[in-house]
């Protein structure tokens, strides 16, 4: 397109449906990267909130910085290069000056700065001052302002923009500058008055332009308080409106608590419940009993003894003359609660039925068959319970296992299955309680936190490159005992762009040298379906001694014999993620091990240090919640979830409690939203979430 036409086209002033193409200073070629942001209209470009800031107002000469201190300095790279010590650890270092003097910067383990920041760059450099041969800054944070610092806005609070390839968070936040004052009036506020004042929030108008252009850092925090408020307040609205209607409108099956299948399995088990188990079997019971149907989430962390609590549900189902269905994520799981839910029952007669993709044709119609007849049962499946040619004949109950693995639009198509079928969603996936009711504020909640007796803890250590040989001899002695063990890694492939090692190329280091003597397999993502099905099940049936892999691992292996769990760069996954994995080993009666591997920065050290010391996977997604934010934690974003560009349910438990607190009197005062003074709400609800308030329950 010409510059003379797209003049032509471009409105003589924007509005906030106007594409940002034609704003000034953008064009296609920019306008194709903010897409790549979200970024389609100037009201986008507007709703494009910095991720941090860096106080401009405070910076420090170079001269004046003494050890000890924290500073805060802007500087010019005048040298850099990539430092290897003795013990294996790689530190990009790089020389910044100013005009008064020049102070070397520090990065322990971060080698591949070298590719991000030039000589001649600008940075400003925010972190600790420490003495190591002369005065060396150590960053907290830092900013690659380009190639010379005008406009770097000293003296003011710099907002630093999410970039992308080919343009950065300056030509980012140059573009909004340009705009903020002809688009900031078009902006009309949509919380009634009552709301922002009781919540203590700036109008929308003042707000955008406290987090665009602030003239300090406590008015940027205030504006972003306005805007994370919003964003939990309609996610209340939506949760509270959503389980208004599954309780009022949606009445379910009456169950009896007959105690007949119940008793039986209790009086069999080999143990005692817990009091936890006890009491969540409880807040189930009460659901299916009640006229109202049940949608509740159990959550539980690794080995707190969610399957057995699923068993009771779907044999109270079971004695009421109903049909359950149990669906995990894949079949080598569907197959484990089979296996293990079928041993459960034997003594009392009963045999699940197993529906996965992968079953024969004759077998698949005499499951249908079992379906079909309107007698009691228990089905096991994948994805295959919810294809269009599986039909039950009395649905009463659905347990999705590992909820999270599956999409709204899956879980919804199993609860339609039935007439109104009660549902049950598990997770492993620690939450604290704040943060799921935020999530799942549709859901009603029961939490197992107590874990079986017996269970042996897992032997968790954080260890030095230096001590990879130490690490791999140790995980022979384990292999020589006749265990297993996993290795994993957080990318496939070798990249230039990080010096991490990949999966695919240590797999092949390890079968050639320190496990040349073991059998030894490679497992991650790319693998076809059946290839990975078919791996997995040999390493169950221990036909493999040692599975290298990347996070594929994280759900779906139940292997007991497998005692070690060794992670390589334990500083790119989440707490969380760690958890997970760790729950790989320790299924067995054996001693298990989890061993991380690799030099890492002190504040990785400080991170992971938490997970070496705590086996509570609650108390472990709190702590990352706090330093990662939410992250990669829930898996998967789902189809209609709205998700929060601005708010942390967690970093901002108060303002979640207040927005809870105004959602709950608005409803109560207008269920639907529709007077006039909630009408501009309802109306930005309804943009942004068009169809999040069916979507958000299950059925």
């Amino acid at each position: 397109m010409t510059p003379d036409k797209r003049d032509a086209t471009r409105p003589a002033k924007p509005r906030l449906d106007t594409p940002v193409m034609y704003l000034k200073g953008v064009g296609p070629v920019r306008a194709e990267a903010l897409k790549r942001l979200g970024v389609a209209t100037a009201g986008d470009l507007l709703y494009h909130i910095p991720h941090r800031y860096e106080d401009a107002s405070t910076i420090a000469p170079i001269s004046s910085l003494e050890t000890g201190m924290q500073g805060t300095v802007i500087g010019t790279v005048v040298s850099k290069g990539v430092l290897p010590t003795r013990k294996g650890l790689r530190i990009f270092q790089a020389v910044l000056r100013d005009d008064t003097g020049m102070i070397e910067v520090s990065w322990p383990g971060q080698p591949y700065l070298d590719r991000t920041i030039a000589k001649d760059d600008v940075l400003l450099v925010s972190g600790a001052v420490r003495f190591f041969h002369g005065r060396q800054l150590q960053p907290r944070e830092y900013v690659n302002l380009g190639k010379d610092d005008s406009g770097t806005a000293k003296g003011r609070v710099l907002s630093v923009y999410p970039a992308t390839e080919g343009l950065s968070f300056k030509v980012i936040r140059g573009i909004i500058d340009a705009h903020l004052d002809e688009l900031l009036p078009l902006v009309s506020e949509y919380l009634p008055r009552d709301v922002l004042r009781s919540a203590g929030v700036p109008t929308i108008g003042d707000a955008m332009r406290m987090v665009h252009r602030p003239t300090s850092l406590a008015e940027a925090l205030e504006g972003r308080a306005r805007l994370a408020f919003e964003e939990l307040l309609f996610v209340q609205l939506l949760h509270l409106r959503a389980k208004a209607l599954s309780r009022d409108v949606r009445r379910g099956i009456r169950f009896e608590n007959k105690r007949a299948l119940t008793t039986q399995l209790r009086a069999q088990l080999p143990f005692t419940l817990t009091g936890a188990q006890a009491r969540v079997l409880r807040e189930i019971f009460a659901d299916m009993c009640s006229d109202r149907r049940m949608q509740r989430l159990l959550q539980g962390d690794v080995g707190s003894g969610k399957t057995v609590v699923a068993v009771f549900a779907m044999l109270l189902a079971m004695e009421n003359g109903y049909q359950a269905a149990l669906m995990a994520p894949t079949e080598l799981l569907a197959e484990q609660h089979y296996g293990s839910i079928g041993r459960m029952l034997a003594p009392l007669g009963i045999e699940p039925i197993l529906l996965t993709g992968s079953l024969k044709t004759k077998a698949r119609r005499e499951v249908a068959s079992r379906l079909a007849e309107a007698t009691p049962a228990l089905v096991i499946g994948t994805h295959a319970l919810v294809q269009q040619a599986t039909e039950f004949s009395r649905l009463g109950l659905v347990v999705v296992d590992e909820q999270h693995r599956f999409g709204v639009e899956q879980r919804k198509a199993l609860a339609a299955k039935g007439e109104l079928p009660d549902v049950l969603l598990m997770t492993a996936t620690p939450i604290p309680r704040s943060l799921a009711l935020t999530l799942y504020g549709d859901l009603d909640l029961s939490v197992l936190d107590e874990r079986p007796p017996g269970r042996q803890p897992i032997t968790t250590a954080l260890r030095p490159e230096a001590a990879r040989s130490r690490v791999l001899e140790f995980v022979n002695q384990q292999l020589g005992l006749g265990r297993q063990a996993y290795v994993v890694y957080p990318v496939i492939d070798e990249s230039e762009k990080t010096d991490l090692k990949a999966a695919t190329t240590m797999f092949e280091i390890l079968a050639a040298d320190a496990f040349r003597s073991r059998r030894v397999a490679l497992l991650h993502g790319r693998l076809p379906s059946d290839e990975k099905d078919a791996i997995m099940r040999r390493f169950r049936d221990g036909d493999i001694d040692v599975l290298v892999a990347t996070t594929v691992i994280e759900v779906g292996i139940d292997v007991a014999n497998a005692s070690v769990m060794l992670i390589e760069h334990p500083e790119r996954f989440g707490l969380s993620q760690l958890h997970q994995l760790r729950g790989r080993v320790g299924r067995g009666a054996e001693q298990s091990y989890c061993v991380l591997l690799g030099d890492v920065s002190p504040d990785s050290r400080l991170r992971l240090d938490i997970f070496v010391g705590s086996d509570d996977g609650f108390e472990i997604a709190r702590a990352d919640l706090q330093l990662r934010g939410m992250g990669d934690l829930f898996g998967e974003r789902q189809s209609g979830v709205p998700t929060f560009r601005v708010a942390d349910p967690l970093r901002d438990e108060l303002l979640n409690e207040q927005a809870r607190d105004a959602a709950q009197h608005l409803l109560a005062a207008d269920p639907e939203l529709d007077s006039p003074a909630n009408a501009p709400l309802r109306a930005v609800m309804g943009e942004r979430y068009a169809r999040s308030l069916e979507l958000f329950r299950v059925g």
